[in-house]
């Protein structure tokens, strides 16, 4: 059976049945402690829809306007998402890939660019933000009741090259024509970094934002501890397969499953740019990185890749680390991760 046939059929049976549980990433509740600290420590927490999924805002303090730090935060997720939404035909994103060329690039829009193609040059082109037309492939097809073909692939393959992308001073363009980029594997981890430099900004040294998984954790929780972030267990939700010690760094993970072509499909939203079929070599990715956008890109990238290559990569990249589960439920680390583990009693 030669390997085209091969990616064909497991595509098709992930298409049939793929019912992979739901992971989550989750930070623990807790109760400040401690004399000063359980009278003084004033928790804020508020959650609102945005970006596709639940965010999670939480401050500690009590300065003048902790209302106001908090409506900041989500301002500027809601800013990020208007810029890189795929929903919305005025986003700069959309236009861009309506027109195939965009004037007047905001600077964050050049920013996730440039940061998307870095990730893709470290990492052989398994992170790919023009990935779009493969995507738009599966769904079409899926929608018709159809299955690509390996020429349907191979044919829309040619529109999925990152070093395609050109820019001139404050102008973005594709150099093929059809091409299309989805900030998806990206946009969410900046938005977070962006919405926690607004609370910083406004005067808070301890606290959290996180977007559907994708958390930055800065300063300490009340009692003067790291915050705890676990990896929910899908089978058990009372329990955690891993918790995680986190100060000053975000954690975000991939293959939970949660977003689907559609939901009789079931096929997952994350596919390998250099293929064009679905990744299939971790059922989990979990990244901890010094910033969510970076956390949220690795985590993509390490799960298409697949254990040994994800580890090789996260082994390379200065303040990673990664918690990966395969298939068939083996747990595999880098080299640092058990400095992010509570220590033994």
């Amino acid at each position: 059976m030669d390997n085209q046939l091969r990616r064909t059929i497991v595509s098709i049976l992930a298409l049939i049945v793929l019912t992979i549980a739901i992971f989550t990433i989750y930070t623990y509740t807790y109760l400040p402690t401690g004399p000063d600290n359980a009278d003084s420590a004033e928790v804020i927490t508020q959650n609102r829809q945005a970006m596709g999924t639940i965010v999670t805002v939480e401050i500690i303090g009590s300065g003048p306007d902790a209302q106001g730090a908090i409506n900041s935060a989500f301002d500027e997720i809601d800013r990020i998402e208007g810029l890189m939404s795929t929903y919305d035909p005025d986003s700069e994103i959309s236009v861009l890939n309506t027109e195939g060329k965009l004037s007047n690039v905001s600077g964050d829009f050049i920013y996730v660019i440039e940061r998307s193609i870095h990730y893709g040059n470290i990492s052989s082109g398994a992170f790919d933000i023009t990935i779009k037309p493969i995507l738009n492939l599966w769904k079409g097809k899926i929608s018709a009741g159809e299955f690509p073909t390996g020429q349907d692939i191979n044919e829309t393959l040619l529109l999925v090259n990152y070093s395609n992308i050109s820019f001139t001073d404050d102008t973005v363009s594709f150099k093929t024509e059809g091409m299309s980029i989805t900030a998806d594997g990206i946009a969410k981890g900046y938005a977070v970094d962006r919405a926690v430099a607004m609370l910083k900004d406004s005067g808070y040294e301890s606290g959290f934002v996180n977007a559907g998984g994708d958390g930055m954790y800065f300063g300490t929780k009340p009692d003067g501890t790291k915050w705890k972030v676990g990896l929910r267990n899908p089978e058990d939700k009372s329990e955690s397969i891993v918790v995680m010690e986190i100060s000053n760094m975000a954690v975000a993970t991939s293959g939970n499953y949660e977003r689907y072509f559609n939901e009789s499909a079931r096929l997952s939203h994350i596919s390998d740019p250099r293929t064009g079929y679905s990744s299939e070599g971790l059922m989990s990715a979990t990244v901890i990185a010094g910033s969510a956008m970076e956390a949220d890109t690795l985590a993509t990238t390490v799960f298409v890749l697949g254990p040994k290559s994800g580890i090789e990569l996260i082994e390379n990249v200065k303040n990673t680390e990664c918690f990966l589960i395969t298939p068939d439920g083996q747990i595999l680390t880098s080299s640092g991760f058990d400095t992010y583990l509570p220590a033994k009693e």
